[in-house]
Protein backbone atom coordinates (compact mmCIF):
# COMPACT_ATOMS: atom_id res chain seq x y z
CA UNK A 1 0.00 0.00 0.00
CA UNK A 2 1.77 3.33 -0.95
CA UNK A 3 0.36 6.19 1.67
CA UNK A 4 -1.02 9.13 -0.38
CA UNK A 5 1.21 12.61 -0.31
CA UNK A 6 -0.66 15.32 1.38
CA UNK A 7 -2.11 17.19 -1.07
CA UNK A 8 -4.69 19.80 -0.83
CA UNK A 9 -6.31 22.27 -3.89
CA UNK A 10 -3.90 24.84 -3.06
CA UNK A 11 -0.66 22.80 -3.05
CA UNK A 12 1.48 19.76 -0.57
CA UNK A 13 2.27 19.52 2.82
CA UNK A 14 5.59 18.53 3.41
CA UNK A 15 5.10 14.92 5.52
CA UNK A 16 6.89 16.67 9.00
CA UNK A 17 4.15 19.13 9.02
CA UNK A 18 1.86 16.67 7.92
CA UNK A 19 2.64 14.09 10.91
CA UNK A 20 2.55 17.57 13.47
CA UNK A 21 -0.62 18.10 12.57
CA UNK A 22 -2.18 14.47 12.26
CA UNK A 23 -0.77 14.11 16.05
CA UNK A 24 -2.50 17.68 16.99
CA UNK A 25 -5.87 16.57 15.88
CA UNK A 26 -5.34 13.15 17.52
CA UNK A 27 -4.58 14.85 20.93
CA UNK A 28 -7.68 16.97 21.09
CA UNK A 29 -9.98 13.82 21.64
CA UNK A 30 -7.64 12.10 23.72
CA UNK A 31 -7.41 15.29 25.74
CA UNK A 32 -10.65 15.90 26.47
CA UNK A 33 -11.45 12.35 27.34
CA UNK A 34 -8.63 12.21 30.11
CA UNK A 35 -10.47 15.62 31.37
CA UNK A 36 -14.15 13.70 31.32
CA UNK A 37 -12.40 11.11 33.45
CA UNK A 38 -11.47 13.62 35.91
CA UNK A 39 -14.13 16.16 36.25
CA UNK A 40 -17.45 14.13 36.00
CA UNK A 41 -19.86 13.37 39.26
CA UNK A 42 -20.96 9.93 38.20
CA UNK A 43 -18.72 6.77 38.80
CA UNK A 44 -20.69 5.24 35.57
CA UNK A 45 -18.66 7.85 33.81
CA UNK A 46 -15.29 8.68 35.67
CA UNK A 47 -14.59 5.06 36.90
CA UNK A 48 -16.26 2.81 33.84
CA UNK A 49 -15.85 5.71 31.65
CA UNK A 50 -19.05 5.34 29.57
CA UNK A 51 -18.62 7.67 27.03
CA UNK A 52 -16.61 8.83 23.98
CA UNK A 53 -15.10 11.82 22.24
CA UNK A 54 -14.59 12.72 18.66
CA UNK A 55 -13.68 16.03 16.37
CA UNK A 56 -15.83 16.23 13.26
CA UNK A 57 -15.92 18.09 9.92
CA UNK A 58 -19.10 20.24 9.03
CA UNK A 59 -20.57 17.28 7.40
CA UNK A 60 -20.31 15.33 10.56
CA UNK A 61 -17.44 13.21 9.05
CA UNK A 62 -14.60 11.81 11.45
CA UNK A 63 -11.40 13.71 11.71
CA UNK A 64 -10.62 12.06 14.74
CA UNK A 65 -11.54 10.01 17.56
CA UNK A 66 -10.29 8.93 20.94
CA UNK A 67 -8.53 5.79 21.36
CA UNK A 68 -9.89 5.15 24.23
CA UNK A 69 -13.42 5.85 24.00
CA UNK A 70 -16.59 3.30 23.60
CA UNK A 71 -16.40 1.26 20.07
CA UNK A 72 -20.01 1.52 20.85
CA UNK A 73 -19.62 5.35 20.08
CA UNK A 74 -17.03 5.98 18.26
CA UNK A 75 -17.66 4.50 14.42
CA UNK A 76 -20.56 6.55 13.73
CA UNK A 77 -22.68 8.57 16.25
CA UNK A 78 -21.28 11.66 16.43
CA UNK A 79 -21.85 12.46 12.48
CA UNK A 80 -24.96 10.81 12.80
CA UNK A 81 -25.74 13.23 15.70
CA UNK A 82 -24.50 16.43 14.03
CA UNK A 83 -25.90 15.53 10.69
CA UNK A 84 -29.57 15.54 12.46
CA UNK A 85 -28.69 18.89 13.58
CA UNK A 86 -27.86 20.33 10.51
CA UNK A 87 -31.19 19.10 9.10
CA UNK A 88 -33.08 20.65 12.31
CA UNK A 89 -31.48 23.91 12.22
CA UNK A 90 -31.30 24.52 8.32
CA UNK A 91 -32.66 28.08 8.33
CA UNK A 92 -31.80 29.14 11.93
CA UNK A 93 -27.86 27.75 11.43
CA UNK A 94 -24.95 27.54 14.05
CA UNK A 95 -23.08 30.37 16.11
CA UNK A 96 -20.69 30.16 18.34
CA UNK A 97 -21.17 28.95 21.55
CA UNK A 98 -24.15 26.82 20.50
CA UNK A 99 -24.65 23.63 22.15
CA UNK A 100 -26.38 20.54 20.98
CA UNK A 101 -27.84 17.61 22.58
CA UNK A 102 -29.58 14.56 21.07
CA UNK A 103 -30.75 11.51 21.82
CA UNK A 104 -33.36 10.92 19.53
CA UNK A 105 -33.31 7.09 18.98
CA UNK A 106 -34.77 7.40 15.57
CA UNK A 107 -31.26 8.79 14.77
CA UNK A 108 -29.05 7.04 16.91
CA UNK A 109 -30.62 3.64 17.42
CA UNK A 110 -30.04 3.31 20.71
CA UNK A 111 -31.18 3.79 24.14
CA UNK A 112 -32.02 7.31 25.41
CA UNK A 113 -29.51 7.79 27.93
CA UNK A 114 -26.94 7.99 24.73
CA UNK A 115 -26.67 11.41 24.80
CA UNK A 116 -24.57 13.22 22.25
CA UNK A 117 -23.48 16.73 23.05
CA UNK A 118 -21.50 18.78 20.41
CA UNK A 119 -20.62 22.64 19.59
CA UNK A 120 -19.57 24.04 16.06
CA UNK A 121 -16.50 25.31 15.08
CA UNK A 122 -15.86 28.40 12.56
CA UNK A 123 -12.90 29.32 10.53
CA UNK A 124 -11.36 33.12 10.51
CA UNK A 125 -13.98 33.98 7.57
CA UNK A 126 -16.83 33.09 9.91
CA UNK A 127 -17.73 29.29 7.76
CA UNK A 128 -18.39 26.01 9.75
CA UNK A 129 -15.69 24.04 9.31
CA UNK A 130 -15.68 21.39 11.93
CA UNK A 131 -17.72 19.83 15.48
CA UNK A 132 -16.41 19.10 18.18
CA UNK A 133 -18.52 16.49 20.35
CA UNK A 134 -18.75 14.25 23.38
CA UNK A 135 -21.05 10.95 24.05
CA UNK A 136 -22.34 10.75 27.33
CA UNK A 137 -24.00 7.97 29.12
CA UNK A 138 -26.90 10.47 31.09
CA UNK A 139 -27.26 8.25 34.49
CA UNK A 140 -31.12 9.56 34.65
CA UNK A 141 -33.50 10.43 32.19
CA UNK A 142 -36.72 9.58 34.36
CA UNK A 143 -38.61 6.49 32.61
CA UNK A 144 -40.16 3.40 34.46
CA UNK A 145 -37.14 2.19 35.80
CA UNK A 146 -33.90 4.21 37.88
CA UNK A 147 -31.44 4.17 35.37
CA UNK A 148 -33.87 4.87 32.67
CA UNK A 149 -32.33 1.86 30.63
CA UNK A 150 -32.64 -0.86 33.01
CA UNK A 151 -35.58 -2.92 32.44
CA UNK A 152 -35.80 -6.01 30.78
CA UNK A 153 -39.73 -5.74 30.44
CA UNK A 154 -40.11 -2.74 28.71
CA UNK A 155 -42.25 -2.68 25.33
CA UNK A 156 -41.89 1.04 24.28
CA UNK A 157 -40.16 3.76 23.68
CA UNK A 158 -41.80 6.14 25.40
CA UNK A 159 -41.19 3.96 28.81
CA UNK A 160 -36.96 4.63 28.70
CA UNK A 161 -36.83 8.24 29.52
CA UNK A 162 -36.81 11.85 28.48
CA UNK A 163 -36.31 12.21 24.30
CA UNK A 164 -34.40 15.24 23.40
CA UNK A 165 -33.77 15.50 19.58
CA UNK A 166 -31.22 17.91 18.07
CA UNK A 167 -32.05 20.72 21.01
CA UNK A 168 -29.89 23.71 21.40
CA UNK A 169 -28.58 23.57 25.48
CA UNK A 170 -26.76 26.92 24.91
CA UNK A 171 -27.27 29.74 22.21
CA UNK A 172 -24.46 32.12 21.77
CA UNK A 173 -22.77 30.82 24.60
CA UNK A 174 -25.58 31.18 27.06
CA UNK A 175 -27.57 28.61 28.67
CA UNK A 176 -31.29 27.87 27.54
CA UNK A 177 -32.71 27.81 31.04
CA UNK A 178 -36.21 26.10 29.62
CA UNK A 179 -34.02 23.09 28.43
CA UNK A 180 -32.38 23.05 32.01
CA UNK A 181 -35.28 22.90 33.91
CA UNK A 182 -36.93 20.08 31.56
CA UNK A 183 -34.19 17.83 32.24
CA UNK A 184 -33.72 18.35 36.16
CA UNK A 185 -37.30 17.31 36.35
CA UNK A 186 -37.11 14.38 34.06
CA UNK A 187 -34.28 12.66 36.27
CA UNK A 188 -33.64 10.88 39.54
CA UNK A 189 -30.57 12.10 40.37
CA UNK A 190 -30.39 16.08 39.12
CA UNK A 191 -27.13 16.79 41.25
CA UNK A 192 -25.04 13.71 39.82
CA UNK A 193 -26.61 14.37 35.82
CA UNK A 194 -26.25 18.19 35.88
CA UNK A 195 -22.76 17.31 37.06
CA UNK A 196 -21.62 15.14 34.01
CA UNK A 197 -23.33 17.59 31.88
CA UNK A 198 -21.30 19.95 32.93
CA UNK A 199 -18.01 17.96 32.48
CA UNK A 200 -19.60 17.09 28.80
CA UNK A 201 -20.04 20.79 28.17
CA UNK A 202 -16.87 21.62 29.21
CA UNK A 203 -14.84 19.15 27.17
CA UNK A 204 -16.87 20.33 23.99
CA UNK A 205 -15.44 23.76 24.72
CA UNK A 206 -12.21 22.70 25.17
CA UNK A 207 -12.33 20.59 22.36
CA UNK A 208 -13.37 23.28 20.10
CA UNK A 209 -10.71 25.98 21.54
CA UNK A 210 -8.09 23.56 20.44
CA UNK A 211 -8.96 22.77 17.04
CA UNK A 212 -9.08 26.63 16.92
CA UNK A 213 -5.40 26.56 18.09
CA UNK A 214 -4.45 24.27 15.61
CA UNK A 215 -6.05 25.73 12.70
CA UNK A 216 -4.22 29.51 14.00
CA UNK A 217 -1.03 27.47 14.42
CA UNK A 218 -0.39 25.78 10.76
CA UNK A 219 -3.31 27.48 8.60
CA UNK A 220 -6.57 26.34 7.43
CA UNK A 221 -5.38 24.90 4.15
CA UNK A 222 -2.75 22.91 5.59
CA UNK A 223 -5.26 21.34 8.54
CA UNK A 224 -8.12 20.30 5.24
CA UNK A 225 -4.98 19.09 3.20
CA UNK A 226 -3.75 17.07 6.41
CA UNK A 227 -7.36 15.73 7.33
CA UNK A 228 -7.97 14.77 3.92
CA UNK A 229 -4.56 12.84 3.55
CA UNK A 230 -5.85 10.89 6.66
CA UNK A 231 -8.85 10.17 5.03
CA UNK A 232 -7.25 8.53 2.17
CA UNK A 233 -4.83 6.84 3.88
CA UNK A 234 -6.99 5.04 6.13
CA UNK A 235 -9.58 3.89 3.34
CA UNK A 236 -6.24 2.95 1.25
CA UNK A 237 -5.08 1.26 4.14
CA UNK A 238 -8.51 -0.65 4.51
CA UNK A 239 -9.22 -1.43 0.99
CA UNK A 240 -5.67 -2.96 1.00
CA UNK A 241 -6.34 -5.39 3.91
CA UNK A 242 -9.50 -6.38 2.58
CA UNK A 243 -7.96 -7.31 -0.92
CA UNK A 244 -5.22 -9.23 0.96
CA UNK A 245 -7.34 -12.22 1.54
CA UNK A 246 -9.66 -14.00 -0.37
CA UNK A 247 -13.18 -13.52 -1.84
CA UNK A 248 -15.82 -15.69 -0.51
CA UNK A 249 -18.86 -15.93 1.79
CA UNK A 250 -18.40 -17.10 5.14
CA UNK A 251 -21.03 -17.81 7.47
CA UNK A 252 -21.76 -18.25 11.34
CA UNK A 253 -25.09 -19.09 13.44
CA UNK A 254 -25.72 -18.52 16.90
CA UNK A 255 -28.35 -17.20 18.75
CA UNK A 256 -29.38 -14.97 22.33
CA UNK A 257 -30.91 -16.59 25.07
CA UNK A 258 -34.28 -14.56 24.99
CA UNK A 259 -35.54 -11.09 24.84
CA UNK A 260 -36.37 -10.52 27.93
CA UNK A 261 -40.38 -10.93 27.60
CA UNK A 262 -41.00 -14.53 26.22
CA UNK A 263 -38.21 -16.06 28.67
CA UNK A 264 -36.77 -19.12 27.64
CA UNK A 265 -37.43 -18.39 24.02
CA UNK A 266 -34.67 -18.11 21.84
CA UNK A 267 -33.74 -15.05 19.16
CA UNK A 268 -31.10 -16.27 16.16
CA UNK A 269 -27.72 -14.40 15.51
CA UNK A 270 -27.08 -15.69 11.57
CA UNK A 271 -24.82 -13.70 9.86
CA UNK A 272 -23.36 -14.12 6.50
CA UNK A 273 -20.33 -11.91 5.80
CA UNK A 274 -18.82 -11.75 1.86
CA UNK A 275 -15.10 -10.61 0.85
CA UNK A 276 -15.63 -8.98 -2.48
CA UNK A 277 -12.43 -7.32 -4.01
CA UNK A 278 -11.95 -4.86 -1.09
CA UNK A 279 -15.34 -4.73 -0.12
CA UNK A 280 -16.39 -6.30 3.40
CA UNK A 281 -20.38 -7.10 3.16
CA UNK A 282 -22.20 -7.93 6.84
CA UNK A 283 -25.63 -9.43 5.77
CA UNK A 284 -28.10 -9.78 8.34
CA UNK A 285 -30.84 -11.34 6.48
CA UNK A 286 -31.08 -13.34 8.69
CA UNK A 287 -30.98 -12.43 12.32
CA UNK A 288 -33.76 -11.98 14.17
CA UNK A 289 -36.97 -10.07 13.98
CA UNK A 290 -37.37 -6.75 16.40
CA UNK A 291 -38.18 -7.78 19.47
CA UNK A 292 -41.27 -7.06 21.54
CA UNK A 293 -38.44 -6.55 24.92
CA UNK A 294 -36.03 -3.32 25.07
CA UNK A 295 -33.22 -5.49 23.18
CA UNK A 296 -33.42 -3.36 20.16
CA UNK A 297 -31.36 -1.26 17.89
CA UNK A 298 -31.60 1.12 14.51
CA UNK A 299 -29.85 0.07 11.63
CA UNK A 300 -27.03 2.62 12.46
CA UNK A 301 -26.52 2.03 15.91
CA UNK A 302 -26.88 -1.48 15.71
CA UNK A 303 -25.88 -3.22 12.41
CA UNK A 304 -23.68 -1.04 11.47
CA UNK A 305 -22.02 0.03 14.32
CA UNK A 306 -21.25 -4.02 14.87
CA UNK A 307 -20.04 -4.64 11.15
CA UNK A 308 -17.40 -1.77 11.67
CA UNK A 309 -16.47 -2.74 15.28
CA UNK A 310 -15.85 -6.10 13.76
CA UNK A 311 -14.11 -4.89 10.71
CA UNK A 312 -11.55 -2.92 12.74
CA UNK A 313 -10.93 -6.12 15.11
CA UNK A 314 -10.16 -8.18 11.63
CA UNK A 315 -8.62 -5.29 9.48
CA UNK A 316 -7.18 -2.56 11.46
CA UNK A 317 -7.17 -3.43 14.92
CA UNK A 318 -3.91 -0.82 15.81
CA UNK A 319 -4.79 2.39 13.34
CA UNK A 320 -6.82 5.38 15.25
CA UNK A 321 -9.82 5.45 13.10
CA UNK A 322 -11.57 8.18 11.21
CA UNK A 323 -14.17 7.97 8.47
CA UNK A 324 -11.57 6.15 5.84
CA UNK A 325 -11.28 3.49 8.16
CA UNK A 326 -14.74 2.07 7.56
CA UNK A 327 -15.20 2.71 3.84
CA UNK A 328 -14.85 -0.88 2.63
CA UNK A 329 -17.75 -1.74 5.08
CA UNK A 330 -21.19 -2.35 3.81
CA UNK A 331 -24.46 -4.24 5.39
CA UNK A 332 -27.50 -5.77 4.14
CA UNK A 333 -30.33 -5.29 7.13
CA UNK A 334 -33.51 -5.59 6.05
CA UNK A 335 -35.99 -3.11 8.12
CA UNK A 336 -38.05 -5.20 10.99
CA UNK A 337 -34.97 -6.37 12.42
CA UNK A 338 -34.00 -6.58 16.27
CA UNK A 339 -31.11 -4.63 14.85
CA UNK A 340 -33.09 -2.63 12.51
CA UNK A 341 -36.15 -1.52 14.73
CA UNK A 342 -37.98 1.21 14.12
CA UNK A 343 -37.65 4.59 15.70
CA UNK A 344 -40.13 3.69 18.15
CA UNK A 345 -39.18 0.18 19.37
CA UNK A 346 -37.81 -0.29 22.86
CA UNK A 347 -34.31 0.10 23.10
CA UNK A 348 -33.63 0.52 26.75
CA UNK A 349 -31.22 -2.92 26.52
CA UNK A 350 -30.15 -2.37 23.06
CA UNK A 351 -26.47 -2.93 23.75
CA UNK A 352 -26.88 -6.58 25.42
CA UNK A 353 -26.59 -8.26 21.81
CA UNK A 354 -24.48 -6.33 20.30
CA UNK A 355 -21.29 -8.36 21.31
CA UNK A 356 -22.63 -11.66 20.12
CA UNK A 357 -23.19 -10.23 16.70
CA UNK A 358 -19.85 -8.13 16.65
CA UNK A 359 -18.36 -12.10 17.97
CA UNK A 360 -20.32 -14.01 15.48
CA UNK A 361 -18.84 -11.65 12.38
CA UNK A 362 -15.76 -12.09 13.98
CA UNK A 363 -16.29 -15.87 14.31
CA UNK A 364 -17.59 -16.75 10.74
CA UNK A 365 -13.94 -14.89 9.12
CA UNK A 366 -12.30 -18.23 11.35
CA UNK A 367 -11.25 -20.19 8.63
CA UNK A 368 -10.12 -17.47 6.19
CA UNK A 369 -8.11 -15.89 9.03
CA UNK A 370 -7.41 -17.79 12.02
CA UNK A 371 -3.92 -16.40 12.81
CA UNK A 372 -6.39 -13.29 13.95
CA UNK A 373 -9.61 -14.72 14.84
CA UNK A 374 -10.40 -15.83 18.53
CA UNK A 375 -12.62 -19.04 20.35
CA UNK A 376 -15.83 -17.08 21.57
CA UNK A 377 -15.71 -14.44 24.31
CA UNK A 378 -17.97 -14.21 27.27
CA UNK A 379 -20.34 -11.80 25.12
CA UNK A 380 -22.25 -10.81 28.15
CA UNK A 381 -22.75 -6.94 28.66
CA UNK A 382 -24.46 -8.22 32.30
CA UNK A 383 -25.66 -5.49 33.40
CA UNK A 384 -26.76 -5.35 37.05
CA UNK A 385 -26.87 -2.98 40.34
CA UNK A 386 -28.51 -1.75 43.26
CA UNK A 387 -31.43 1.31 43.26
CA UNK A 388 -32.57 3.14 46.63
CA UNK A 389 -32.35 5.61 49.42
CA UNK A 390 -28.76 6.04 51.14
CA UNK A 391 -29.71 4.81 54.58
CA UNK A 392 -27.57 8.09 55.96
CA UNK A 393 -28.30 10.79 53.54
CA UNK A 394 -31.83 9.27 52.19
CA UNK A 395 -30.41 10.64 48.61
CA UNK A 396 -31.31 8.29 45.66
CA UNK A 397 -28.61 6.09 44.56
CA UNK A 398 -27.67 3.92 42.18
CA UNK A 399 -24.59 1.96 41.46
CA UNK A 400 -24.64 0.53 38.08
CA UNK A 401 -21.97 -2.05 36.25
CA UNK A 402 -21.18 -4.47 33.70
CA UNK A 403 -19.68 -7.97 33.82
CA UNK A 404 -15.74 -8.81 32.69
CA UNK A 405 -15.36 -11.89 32.16
CA UNK A 406 -12.80 -14.25 29.99
CA UNK A 407 -12.14 -13.74 26.42
CA UNK A 408 -11.53 -16.70 23.70
CA UNK A 409 -7.96 -18.66 23.22
CA UNK A 410 -5.88 -17.73 19.54
CA UNK A 411 -3.99 -19.68 17.66
CA UNK A 412 -1.04 -19.11 19.45
CA UNK A 413 -1.84 -18.28 22.90
CA UNK A 414 -4.34 -18.16 26.06
CA UNK A 415 -7.36 -16.21 26.14
CA UNK A 416 -7.05 -13.04 28.45
CA UNK A 417 -9.25 -11.61 30.83
CA UNK A 418 -11.63 -10.48 33.04
CA UNK A 419 -12.32 -7.72 30.71
CA UNK A 420 -15.68 -5.96 29.21
CA UNK A 421 -16.83 -6.77 26.00
CA UNK A 422 -15.90 -6.29 22.57
CA UNK A 423 -17.62 -3.28 22.27
CA UNK A 424 -15.84 -1.97 25.22
CA UNK A 425 -12.30 -0.41 25.37
CA UNK A 426 -10.37 -0.16 28.33
CA UNK A 427 -13.75 -0.05 30.66
CA UNK A 428 -12.99 -1.24 34.09
CA UNK A 429 -14.53 -2.60 37.11
CA UNK A 430 -15.92 0.20 38.95
CA UNK A 431 -13.22 -0.18 42.00
CA UNK A 432 -14.57 -2.15 45.40
CA UNK A 433 -13.38 1.00 47.48
CA UNK A 434 -15.87 2.99 45.48
CA UNK A 435 -18.81 1.02 45.29
CA UNK A 436 -18.20 0.35 49.41
CA UNK A 437 -17.89 4.08 49.64
CA UNK A 438 -20.74 5.60 47.99
CA UNK A 439 -23.65 2.77 47.94
CA UNK A 440 -24.76 0.52 51.04
CA UNK A 441 -23.07 -2.38 49.59
CA UNK A 442 -20.66 -4.52 50.37
CA UNK A 443 -17.74 -6.35 48.21
CA UNK A 444 -17.58 -10.01 49.88
CA UNK A 445 -15.08 -11.39 47.10
CA UNK A 446 -13.99 -11.13 44.02
CA UNK A 447 -11.98 -14.09 42.98
CA UNK A 448 -11.55 -16.28 39.22
CA UNK A 449 -14.17 -19.36 38.70
CA UNK A 450 -12.14 -22.22 38.64
CA UNK A 451 -12.31 -24.54 35.35
CA UNK A 452 -14.77 -21.83 33.29
CA UNK A 453 -11.94 -21.38 30.98
CA UNK A 454 -12.54 -23.32 27.57
CA UNK A 455 -10.24 -26.25 28.06
CA UNK A 456 -8.02 -26.49 24.71
CA UNK A 457 -4.20 -26.17 23.20
CA UNK A 458 -4.62 -22.94 24.56
CA UNK A 459 -7.15 -22.27 27.50
CA UNK A 460 -9.89 -19.74 27.16
CA UNK A 461 -9.93 -16.85 29.18
CA UNK A 462 -11.52 -17.18 32.74
CA UNK A 463 -14.83 -15.69 34.39
CA UNK A 464 -15.18 -14.32 37.52
CA UNK A 465 -16.75 -14.32 40.91
CA UNK A 466 -18.24 -11.17 42.60
CA UNK A 467 -20.15 -11.36 45.97
CA UNK A 468 -21.96 -8.58 46.98
CA UNK A 469 -23.75 -8.01 50.94
CA UNK A 470 -26.46 -5.46 50.83
CA UNK A 471 -26.29 -3.49 53.67
CA UNK A 472 -29.83 -1.58 53.59
CA UNK A 473 -32.60 -2.24 51.70
CA UNK A 474 -32.88 -1.57 47.99
CA UNK A 475 -33.95 -2.83 44.88
CA UNK A 476 -31.70 -4.97 42.33
CA UNK A 477 -31.53 -4.89 38.66
CA UNK A 478 -30.00 -8.02 36.33
CA UNK A 479 -29.98 -7.72 32.56
CA UNK A 480 -27.87 -10.81 31.85
CA UNK A 481 -27.38 -12.57 28.09
CA UNK A 482 -25.88 -16.21 27.03
CA UNK A 483 -26.36 -18.19 30.09
CA UNK A 484 -27.79 -20.62 27.74
CA UNK A 485 -24.81 -20.54 24.65
CA UNK A 486 -22.05 -20.63 26.04
CA UNK A 487 -18.54 -19.14 24.16
CA UNK A 488 -17.70 -21.43 21.61
CA UNK A 489 -14.28 -23.02 21.08
CA UNK A 490 -12.45 -23.30 17.65
CA UNK A 491 -10.20 -25.97 15.94
CA UNK A 492 -11.52 -28.65 18.41
CA UNK A 493 -11.42 -26.16 21.74
CA UNK A 494 -14.20 -26.58 24.07
CA UNK A 495 -16.78 -23.94 25.08
CA UNK A 496 -15.97 -22.02 27.95
CA UNK A 497 -18.79 -21.96 30.79
CA UNK A 498 -21.37 -19.20 30.58
CA UNK A 499 -22.68 -17.03 33.21
CA UNK A 500 -25.16 -17.15 35.78
CA UNK A 501 -25.83 -14.93 38.96
CA UNK A 502 -27.57 -16.41 42.09
CA UNK A 503 -29.60 -14.51 45.35
CA UNK A 504 -28.98 -16.07 48.07
CA UNK A 505 -31.76 -13.87 50.80
CA UNK A 506 -31.13 -13.47 54.45
CA UNK A 507 -34.23 -15.70 54.94
CA UNK A 508 -32.01 -19.01 53.92
CA UNK A 509 -33.91 -18.66 50.28
CA UNK A 510 -31.83 -18.92 47.06
CA UNK A 511 -32.75 -18.80 43.12
CA UNK A 512 -30.90 -18.17 40.08
CA UNK A 513 -31.94 -14.63 37.89
CA UNK A 514 -31.12 -13.77 34.46
CA UNK A 515 -32.96 -10.59 33.75
CA UNK A 516 -35.14 -9.01 36.37
CA UNK A 517 -36.69 -5.76 37.55
CA UNK A 518 -36.78 -4.01 40.88
CA UNK A 519 -35.95 -7.46 42.57
CA UNK A 520 -36.64 -5.94 46.91
CA UNK A 521 -33.51 -6.79 48.55
CA UNK A 522 -33.06 -7.01 52.74
CA UNK A 523 -29.85 -6.15 54.49
CA UNK A 524 -28.00 -9.06 54.61
CA UNK A 525 -28.72 -10.53 51.58
CA UNK A 526 -26.06 -11.75 48.86
CA UNK A 527 -25.86 -11.57 45.35
CA UNK A 528 -23.44 -13.52 43.85
CA UNK A 529 -22.73 -12.38 39.85
CA UNK A 530 -20.39 -15.59 38.10
CA UNK A 531 -19.24 -14.24 34.49
CA UNK A 532 -18.81 -16.29 31.56
CA UNK A 533 -15.49 -17.38 30.16
CA UNK A 534 -13.55 -17.78 26.79
CA UNK A 535 -13.39 -21.10 24.82
CA UNK A 536 -10.71 -22.71 24.06
CA UNK A 537 -8.70 -23.06 20.76
CA UNK A 538 -7.25 -26.65 19.52
CA UNK A 539 -7.59 -29.99 21.26
CA UNK A 540 -7.38 -30.21 25.36
CA UNK A 541 -5.07 -33.09 24.58
CA UNK A 542 -2.39 -30.99 22.88
CA UNK A 543 -2.04 -28.44 25.81
CA UNK A 544 1.13 -29.47 27.19
CA UNK A 545 1.57 -30.80 30.49
CA UNK A 546 3.16 -27.99 31.92
CA UNK A 547 1.05 -25.64 31.44
CA UNK A 548 -1.72 -27.69 32.72
CA UNK A 549 0.31 -27.87 36.03
CA UNK A 550 0.99 -24.33 36.30
CA UNK A 551 -2.96 -23.61 35.65
CA UNK A 552 -3.55 -25.99 38.99
CA UNK A 553 -1.03 -24.54 40.63
CA UNK A 554 -2.47 -20.70 39.85
CA UNK A 555 -6.19 -22.21 40.89
CA UNK A 556 -7.23 -21.50 37.29
CA UNK A 557 -7.81 -25.34 36.91
CA UNK A 558 -9.02 -28.21 39.24
CA UNK A 559 -7.12 -31.63 39.56
CA UNK A 560 -10.14 -32.92 38.40
CA UNK A 561 -10.42 -31.57 34.91
CA UNK A 562 -6.74 -31.65 34.59
CA UNK A 563 -7.34 -35.37 34.63
CA UNK A 564 -10.38 -35.88 33.09
CA UNK A 565 -10.24 -33.32 30.30
CA UNK A 566 -6.78 -32.70 29.74
CA UNK A 567 -5.33 -35.92 30.66
CA UNK A 568 -2.30 -34.64 32.55
CA UNK A 569 -2.19 -36.54 35.83
CA UNK A 570 -0.29 -34.81 38.78
CA UNK A 571 1.75 -35.85 41.89
CA UNK A 572 0.36 -34.75 45.35
CA UNK A 573 2.99 -31.82 44.75
CA UNK A 574 1.35 -30.97 41.52
CA UNK A 575 4.62 -31.65 39.57
CA UNK A 576 3.56 -33.98 36.36
CA UNK A 577 2.96 -37.53 36.77
CA UNK A 578 4.89 -38.62 33.45
CA UNK A 579 3.84 -41.97 33.58
CA UNK A 580 0.15 -41.47 34.39
CA UNK A 581 -0.10 -38.74 31.49
CA UNK A 582 1.03 -40.86 29.06
CA UNK A 583 -1.59 -43.54 30.23
CA UNK A 584 -4.35 -41.16 29.79
CA UNK A 585 -3.49 -39.87 26.75
CA UNK A 586 -3.47 -43.56 25.46
CA UNK A 587 -6.75 -43.69 26.90
CA UNK A 588 -8.01 -41.32 24.95
CA UNK A 589 -6.65 -41.90 21.82
CA UNK A 590 -7.75 -45.48 21.93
Amino acid sequence: MSVATPEGPNGRLDPVSFEIIRAGLQSIPDLVEADITRTAFSPLIYEYKDYAVGLVDAEGRSIALAQNGLPLFLTNLIGLAVRDGLRVYRDEGFQRGDVVVTNHAGTLGQHLNNVVMYTPIFNANGALSAFMGVIVHWIDIGGRYPGSSLGNDMTELAQEGLQLRSVKLYRAGMPVDEIFRIIEHNTRDPDGLLGDIAAQHAGCIKGRDLFEQLVARHGEESVRTAVATIWRNAEAASRAAVRAVADGTYEMKTFLDDDGILQGVPVPVDVKVEIRGDEFIVDYSRIGAQMRGPYNSGVEGGGETCARIAFKYLFAPHDPANEGSFAPVRIVLPPGKFLSAAPNAPMGRYSTPLPTVIDAIIAAMASLMPDRVAAGHHAAMGIYGFTGRHPETQRFFRYTDSASGGWGAGRNQDGVGPYKTLMHADNREIPVEAVEALYPLRVQEMSWRADSGGPGRHRGGLGIRKVFRVLAPCNGFLGFERFVCPPWGLDGGLPGEPGFVEIEYANGTCERVMKANGIPLSRDDVIRVHTGAGGGYGSPLARSSADVSADVARGYVSRKQAEEIYGVALHEDGSVNEEGTRRHHSDSAA
